[in-house]
């Protein structure tokens, strides 16, 4: 067996859109201070963090994009759906800055050798990590869904998808498009994912990615990971 993490780091001012709070993360306590207790004395190191529940490698819940008083929470949402079969499709000679056709899609998975099927993970990899993480266009120049290609992985029965990118769709429309198609067909998306290149044309594996259990949340931060059988 093998484990391939799928996420990226949480860091000091870490990409976050800029509709969503800013990670910051700071020293709280260090080893420069000693307490004493009972004639023992010993230091302690802790951090302040604060940041939203969209950074960094992220899932979004139901309730983010759908008014609907029933929408899902994080906590809410099945954790079943947060462990199951997944494939991965190579999407890495895509143009930065562009759509994702539905013949796209259709071409990657016959690529691929493998059947989408029912209450899969899908995971995206269009090489936008590694051809922009660290620099200003990490944010603003990934290739994204359409309203079309959503609709094809959401009549696939899928459970989620996972991109590398801040969105799943370009910036506007179709970014608002597939978060709407996400709420009608009943699935939901990651974002922010990494090293997607090592499970590019590995069949089919487990995808592991459980969110943090906060009370109404819109989101949550996850620590995806691939499981590969050796």
């Amino acid at each position: 067996m093998q484990l391939i993490d799928l996420s990226g780091e949480i860091f000091h001012k870490c990409p976050t859109l800029p509709n969503h709070p800013p990670a910051v993360l700071t020293e709280w306590n260090t080893h420069d201070t000693f307490r004493e207790a009972d004639g023992i004395k010993f230091s302690i190191a802790s951090m302040y963090m604060s940041f939203g529940e969209h950074t960094g490698s992220h899932v979004d819940a139901p309730v983010h994009f759908d008014a609907d008083p029933n929408a899902l929470s994080v906590d809410q949402m099945p954790l079943e759906d947060f462990y199951t079969e997944a494939v991965c499709l190579d999407l890495s000679h895509i143009e930065l800055k562009s759509q994702i056709s539905v013949e796209q899609l259709e071409a990657a998975e016959k690529a691929a050798g493998v059947e989408i099927k029912r209450r899969d993970t899908v995971l995206l990899y269009m090489a936008h990590y590694d051809r922009t993480f660290g620099t200003p266009a990490f944010m603003t120049d990934f290739p994204g869904l359409t309203k079309e290609s959503a609709e094809w992985l959401g009549a696939k029965g899928i459970v989620m998808f996972g991109v590398e990118a801040a969105s799943p769709g370009r910036p506007g429309k179709d970014n608002f498009e597939v978060h709407l198609v996400c709420r009608d067909m009943g699935f939901t998306h990651m974002e922010g994912l990494a090293n997607l290149d090592q499970v590019v044309g590995k069949g089919r594996f487990r995808f592991i990615g459980f969110p943090l259990k906060i009370r109404g949340g819109t989101g949550s931060p996850i620590r995806p990971v691939a499981v590969l059988d050796e």
